[in-house]
């Protein structure tokens, strides 16, 4: 709870009001916290309880969504709506929950509206079309305080004084008249501020789309990630810490399960071509497969642009950058001693003619042969020396047939103006 906002000195019983924020989609966290809230408010003794409403619409199914609107309007306890701050919404089931309170105000510059079918008299048009603002929706009737009485929270609770509800007048503010202007109010009441407690809110974050979008796509990066670096584990148990997340989320999300398996389908496009270390055929169908899965992830929430291309390009980027470039570090042979490897067998898995990439050692290593003798992918071959960074290779059939035969036959060669030097000094 917070501070007072404002007090009563000398009241023989302390007056307050109970202030609840709620913000993000309504989901099963929110609806207890609600929930909550009002049985302890009835329970305690609040001249009325607040909420504070911020939210694009609701993600609860339409039963419990209609619980709530039951619950908020035939409470004990007289509830009021303020749709604050300045620029706040109330979209969609969250619209509905204000258009069931007794009492409701919104602040300068909020929107209210897309409204589905709320369970308490039918909605005008304008709300179920679109959104309407303070001034239109006082005049429809919706809300019963104008928006400078809901500038903020402060004047919303005093503008509360004297409204009646169930027959009961609230006293929440005293007003003194002010010469030239509108008389000032003094709030009689304690405001006590409740917000989610640490593990309620996490499990709030991580139930709102781009989030729950991001825990995912993060999961399913490092588990592949794992999977080809064959590391200590750090990643996969960050990977499955990010799945658990998101799989609460996703269970909470009006999820597709298209959209879930297109994800899929994109990520193991990736992971094929990883194992070449070349873009090809797998990874266009990653890029288009992932794409289209983060676009129909949901239905009827959205993403964000901003969390969507951030997923998208991340992902994109790890797995044709960052991942191949891990493998190649962690699984190529030093580059000290690479005279070793000539005579070594492996595989070409990109057409050298003359340039092109083998696999030596389960390692990915750029190669060139002689123009004479192009080599096909898929075909054997053989190192017969090193240049730089460049392995000189040659196909198994063809090439010469043992390379230390071939370095045996040059030996003699270079030490017979030696032997030659010594045998006319006899």
């Amino acid at each position: 709870m917070a501070g007072p906002v404002g007090a009563q000195e000398g009241d023989a019983r302390p007056s307050f009001v109970n202030v609840v924020q709620v913000s993000g989609y309504l989901d099963p966290v929110l609806a207890d916290f609600l929930g909550d809230a009002i049985a302890e408010s009835e329970q305690g003794g609040a001249e009325a309880l607040v909420i504070q409403l911020d939210s694009p619409g609701s993600v609860l199914p339409t039963a419990e969504l209609d619980a709530l609107e039951f619950r908020v309007a035939h409470a004990r306890v007289p509830i009021a709506v303020w749709v604050g701050e300045s620029g706040a919404e109330a979209l969609g089931g969250a619209a509905s929950l204000a258009l069931a309170a007794p009492l409701a105000g919104m602040a300068p510059e909020s929107r209210l509206g897309l409204v589905p079918e709320p369970i308490f008299g039918e909605a005008p048009a304008a709300l179920r079309r679109g959104t309407v603002g303070p001034e239109e929706a006082l005049e429809l009737g919706l809300v019963e305080l104008n928006a400078e009485e809901s500038a903020v929270l402060g004047s919303f609770i005093a503008a509360l004084d004297g409204r009646e509800v169930a027959g009961a007048k609230l006293q929440t503010a005293t007003f003194e008249p002010v010469e030239g202007g509108p008389p000032s109010a003094d709030l009689t009441v304690d405001a006590r501020l409740a917000k989610l407690d640490l593990v309620p809110r996490l499990l709030h974050t991580v139930a709102s789309p781009p989030v729950a979008y991001l825990l995912l796509s993060a999961a399913l990066v490092l588990v592949v990630f794992e999977f080809f670096t064959a590391g200590v584990g750090v990643a996969g148990l960050v990977g499955a810490g990010c799945g658990v997340l998101a799989a609460y989320g996703l269970a909470v999300l009006p999820t597709s399960p298209i959209g879930l398996a297109l994800l899929g389908l994109g990520v193991f496009g990736f992971a094929v071509d990883v194992q070449t270390g070349v873009p090809r055929f797998w990874t266009g169908v990653g890029v288009v497969a992932f794409t289209v899965g983060s676009l129909v992830l949901f239905d009827g929430v959205a993403i964000g642009w901003l969390p969507l291309v951030a997923g998208v390009v991340g992902v994109v980027l790890m797995m044709l950058a960052g991942l191949p470039s891990t493998v190649r570090s962690r699984f190529s042979t030093p580059t000290v001693g690479r005279e070793s490897m000539i005579g070594e067998m492996g595989e070409a898995v990109a057409e050298a003619a003359p340039d092109g990439v083998v696999r030596v050692r389960d390692a990915l290593w750029p190669a060139r042969t002689n123009r004479a003798t192009p080599i096909a992918v898929g075909q054997r071959v053989r190192v017969v020396g090193i240049d730089g960074p460049l392995l000189e290779v040659e196909p198994e059939e063809g090439g010469a047939k043992d390379y230390r035969e071939r370095g045996r036959r040059s030996k003699p060669q270079q030490e017979a103006p030696a032997g030659g030097e010594q045998g006319g000094e006899a």
